[in-house]
């Protein structure tokens, strides 16, 4: 194994499988080794033995729940929107072959003590719940502004400079309630809490804006998810670098990081070295280059039956804004079904995440589990969130972030680029698709 490369990777989360497979394809020669006999590390997806294993000490599967081969169940769940950019990566890097996606059939938000699916048009709006009268006639004001403004264009500003005006400016500008604003900033802009208030509105008018362009290109809801669960995205970016020369190697533990001179020069495994100038990895592998930001309970739900009130959905998103439950952050959650590959015929997989705020994180996500009815099986999981606490450019070392709370992969695709440009020094572009190379087009 003793070899040189132009980059290490360890771990094979999603995050780091993208950034795997986009330097590969530019020309890197890259190296990608995880202690685990299994692909996605925290993103995977696990068969019903896998999940009894992690969670129930190896116990058997009731038989009632079906076949094993039957689950790929989701360890973080995340859906893509449908404009967003992690559909541009995949389109640009053209692993769509090795993928199909369907469609989420509803986004759903909670409000005084139910949930309401989100307007997903002009129509959904005037007849929704979610607003009264009023309200509804002061949200159609907000959103004709956010559709008409040109950044260039003084008059279709309303004297609002979103670059520098907060999202509090621009709620009172129009009058909009609390509950409106819950629905605005944590349904359709998919802020974490409610810190974005008073921070310049641009950001949240660009994802108010990803939102409704995401819904109007499949009408229902914003969300696509790949049949057979979210472990089949790291393997087929994997798939996408191997095409492209880089060398995967699973169950392969990495005894130690090698350092020359303050900079990452190589790993040892197994008793040999293979050394590059640079290494991207999870946290769990530089424990002592990541600081603790907090914790995330993710609780999965093993459901004979479709989510209560919301028209035997076989897929949705419900969003609990914070406010809703006197909370510091909402509570999120993404459920599939058998329409998705992932799970017996009958049944429902949901999964509540949030960030933990309190010593019983369990009982913080009680209003989201009781949204779901009668719940067959259900395996709690609280992990510890990291992120790097330098960029990686003195040391050669590339971290990512623990994956948060949110049900969508816009915060993975942050990281990526962000990752991508310290390592590379440009910023990723991912405008048309790469151009196949030969073993490629034989395949």
């Amino acid at each position: 194994m003793d070899e040189n490369y132009d980059v290490i990777v360890l771990g094979t989360g999603l995050t780091e499988c993208i950034l795997s497979g986009l330097l590969s394809v530019e020309g890197k020669k890259v190296l990608h080794m995880d202690r685990n006999d299994y692909y996605g590390g925290e993103s995977a997806s696990l068969n019903l033995s896998q999940l009894y294993a992690k969670f129930r000490n190896g116990q058997t599967p009731p038989e009632s729940f079906g076949r094993d081969r039957d689950y790929n169940v989701d360890l973080i769940p995340k859906f893509a929107m449908a404009s967003g950019e992690f559909v541009n990566i995949l389109y640009h890097t053209d692993v769509t072959r090795y993928l199909e996606f369907r469609q989420v059939a509803g986004s759903y938000v909670y409000r005084n003590g139910k949930i309401s699916k989100v307007p997903a048009n002009q129509l959904e709006a005037v007849s929704s719940p979610l607003m009264g009268l009023f309200e509804k006639h002061r949200a159609k004001s907000f959103f004709e502004f956010i559709q008409n403004y040109d950044f260039n264009n003084a008059t279709t500003q309303q004297g609002l400079d979103l670059n520098v005006a907060t999202m509090a400016d621009v709620y009172k500008k129009f009058g909009l309630d609390s509950g409106a604003q819950d629905l605005i900033g944590h349904s359709l802009a998919l802020h974490l809490d409610d810190s974005y208030l008073n921070e310049p509105a641009r950001e949240t008018y660009e994802r108010i804006c990803l939102y409704m362009n995401s819904m109007a290109r499949y009408g229902k809801s914003p969300y696509i998810y790949p049949m057979y669960g979210l472990g089949e995205l790291p393997q087929s970016f994997a798939r996408l670098s191997a095409i492209y020369g880089g060398t995967y190697m699973l169950r392969k533990p990495i005894e130690r990081v090698i350092f020359e001179n303050d900079r990452f020069v190589g790993v040892q495994s197994e008793g040999e070295t293979v050394k590059a100038p640079i290494v991207i990895g999870d946290p769990s592998y530089f424990t002592d280059k990541v600081t603790l930001t907090g914790r995330v309970v993710r609780v999965i739900c093993l459901l004979n039956h479709t989510i209560p009130n919301t028209g035997d959905a076989d897929s949705i998103q419900i969003v609990i804004p914070q406010n809703q439950v006197k909370r510091k952050n909402d509570i999120y959650i993404a459920a599939v079904s058998s329409a998705h590959a992932v799970c017996a015929k009958g049944y429902t997989i949901a999964i509540v995440s949030t960030i933990v705020e309190t010593s019983t994180p369990e009982l913080e996500v009680q209003p989201a589990l009781a949204l779901l009815g009668p719940i067959a099986e259900k395996f709690v999981d609280i992990k510890e969130l990291y992120e790097p606490v330098a960029d990686g450019t003195a040391d050669g070392v590339y971290i990512s972030k623990s994956y948060d709370a949110t049900s969508h992969f816009e915060t993975v695709c942050q990281d990526v680029k962000n990752i991508y440009k310290r390592v590379t020094g440009q910023e990723l572009k991912v405008e048309g698709k790469v151009q196949r190379n030969e073993e490629e087009t034989q395949e």
